[in-house]
């Protein structure tokens, strides 16, 4: 990453779009640079930054030497709220608002006068926040972007352009979506065989030639070109045609994953210590798991960014209770849509015995833990991987993004 003058430390900006399964796998790679040597600033908004000092206590972000943490604006308006944002009106606003907070902050942080911290001498974000790219040739500085989704979901957003240029999307109106016109197989996106079109990540499903979030993507896709290098949390053997494909698209492409089994490589448990969860984990999940038998226990979590219907709720409710088996289920506060995410009664009396909630957990520690039997999850790329990893069985509800190309 550049050549690096002798005693002077190498300095790494981290920039993750804001949104927790985006953090997340930033954050363990910030960790494993640190672990290598590298001066970190990781740069959450301010939003999200409130909400990390909730969820992990005011003091949680200070005294670890080398890794520091500044915020800059996302422009939407200011809210102590504690769920996960609008996503369109994040994609409309942060490529508008946070290049000069973030040019600002570079200078800030090389003005030796001010700080004993080394000069920035790379950035590594988001593949979603590719202004970075703007900032890092402002200073002269190489930007490696990282797409954090799978390789497949990736690389069916580089070709969301040629879905467009073909006529494929938008959808002529919204009969389209379920007249099994998403059947329709795509056979020429290189290394992807018997795709369909609902298959394909779930931006595609509209009727409007201006979505933001199909422009967003197309868009943030094809500036990826420009960055100094790509990196995937992902491995080789495991998405070997579609990774084939991109490095043919892409001039520098490392895969680095998975991070979650790489995370265990550091042994600074000062650093280990510091989590990135937004939200408040409840740990008398792991404890209530001690006490099950091996494989038992089905694992519900349906991710930091679905939103479900309350008939979906209840369904998904009376299947668990009918299924008969001991089950941890993670109810986010702001799972259902516009209402307060609440089981029925008879079904709390049901499986009080037997079933857990919980309203966040850590979920590595839940999917290595030998009582649990199964996951039934959305299919986002981090529980994906972590299920994977685990060698834990799932059952996939996939809701949006790329869930449904990863399922």
């Amino acid at each position: 990453m550049g050549s690096v003058s002798a005693g002077v430390k190498p300095h790494v900006v981290c920039v993750p779009i804001p949104l927790q399964g985006h953090i997340n796998p930033m954050f363990k790679l910030a960790k494993l640079l640190h672990h290598k040597g590298f001066h970190v600033t990781f740069v959450n908004t301010e939003y999200n930054h409130k909400r990390l000092l909730r969820s992990r206590g005011p003091n949680s972000l200070d005294g670890f030497p080398g890794f520091h943490f500044e915020t800059i604006p996302d422009g939407l308006p200011p809210s102590d709220a504690d769920v996960s944002q609008d996503i369109p009106s994040l994609a409309e606003s942060l490529p508008k608002t946070c290049l000069v907070p973030l040019c600002n902050l570079i200078t800030k942080l090389n003005d030796t006068s001010s700080s004993n911290v080394p000069p920035v001498t790379c950035i590594v974000a988001d593949g979603c926040m590719s202004f970075t790219l703007d900032a890092a040739d402002k200073f002269r500085i190489p930007c490696v972007l990282f797409w954090t989704p799978s390789a497949c979901g990736f690389l069916s957003y580089m070709h969301y352009r040629h879905l467009v240029k073909r006529g494929l999307i938008p959808l002529k109106d919204a009969s389209y979506l379920t007249n099994g016109y998403l059947e329709t197989e795509i056979d020429w996106i290189p290394g992807m065989k018997n795709i369909r079109l609902k298959d394909l990540p779930s931006f595609i499903r509209t009727t409007d030639e201006n979505d933001i979030m199909l422009n967003f993507l197309i868009r943030e896709s094809e500036r990826t070109l420009r960055a100094s290098a790509v990196i995937l949390n992902t491995f080789d053997s495991f998405e070997q045609d579609v990774l084939d494909a991109l490095s043919s698209m892409l001039p520098r492409l490392y895969t680095i994953g998975p991070l979650v089994l790489l995370d265990d490589q550091i042994k600074d448990d000062n650093l280990k210590a510091i989590g990135s969860n937004l939200w408040k984990e409840e740990l008398d999940c792991v404890e209530w798991l001690n006490s099950k038998k091996p494989n038992s226990v089905v694992y519900v979590n349906y991710g930091s960014i679905t939103i479900m219907t309350p008939q979906q709720l209840i369904e998904f409710a009376w299947g668990l209770a009918n299924s008969e088996k001991p089950f941890l289920w993670i109810i986010r506060p702001d799972l259902v849509g516009g209402d307060s995410a609440i089981v029925p009664f008879e079904f709390v009396t049901k499986t009080k015995d037997r079933g857990m909630l919980a309203s966040w957990c850590p979920q590595e520690e839940i999917l290595k833990h030998p009582s649990i039997g199964g996951f039934l999850t959305h299919s986002g790329w981090n529980s994906t991987l972590e299920s994977v990893c685990y060698g834990v069985p799932m059952v996939s509800w996939p809701f949006f993004a790329e869930q449904q190309t990863n399922c």
